[in-house]
């Protein structure tokens, strides 16, 4: 499902994102919002309803511009070789997780009683694991990859490993380098680099 956002409604929602990163979901007010996009409060209540749906709407604009910007970036990566592919499309996803984790607790929320939320990652992850399928027959077929594993298994593997670390902060951090405040930075670099091996490990990768 493809929503069509007003110029007014994406300038809100990026203002938005961008305080919401910095400063999560319940230390944005709405107030800091229509201050920084220069606005009415009243606006938002009128494009979105509330601050809660307004996460909503931005969850869905986020989606919908990850699902373009993955278009993009998979056509730049088509001709590469399979373990370039799916090196990184592996690094494109734990970057787009790490990236975007102030969501994951509203989605969570969410999708328990909205169905456009769902059909909405149900598109993402089935192109992608299209994608990655693709990459996998293209690597079995060349020789690199000895072993076919689902692309829906290797996709949950991926997700899951990466939103453990997120929601786990306090006992990942045990095993990760730096400062507190470079926790995602180290996390997502640990994570990435252990998960590369597991793929490729379960790929059966022979470098020729």
């Amino acid at each position: 499902m493809k929503r069509k956002f007003t110029e007014k409604q994406m300038h809100i929602l990026d203002v938005a994102e961008k305080l919401i990163a910095k400063k999560g979901f319940d230390g944005t007010s709405v107030r800091d919002i229509s201050n920084q996009a220069k606005i009415n409060v009243a606006m938002i209540s009128y494009y979105f309803g509330s601050k809660e749906k307004m996460m909503a709407y931005l969850y869905r604009y986020r989606i919908q511009k990850t699902r373009e910007s993955f278009a993009e970036f998979a056509e730049v990566i088509r001709d590469g070789k399979p373990e370039m592919q799916m090196k990184e499309l592996v690094k494109y996803v734990v970057s787009q997780l790490f990236k975007f984790n102030y969501f994951h607790g509203f989605v969570t929320q969410e999708m328990r009683h909205d169905d456009s939320l769902k059909q909405d990652m149900m598109e993402f992850y089935t192109t992608f694991a299209t994608k990655m399928e693709e990459v996998i027959k293209k690597g079995i077929a060349s020789g690199v990859f000895s072993n076919a594993p689902k692309p829906e298994d290797l996709l949950s593997t991926i997700i899951g490993t990466s939103l453990f670390v997120i929601r786990n902060k306090n006992f990942f951090s045990l095993y990760v380098p730096g400062k507190d405040e470079n926790y995602l930075e180290e996390a997502e670099k640990k994570v990435l680099a252990n998960l590369l091996v597991t793929v490729f490990s379960v790929l059966g990768f022979q470098p020729h």
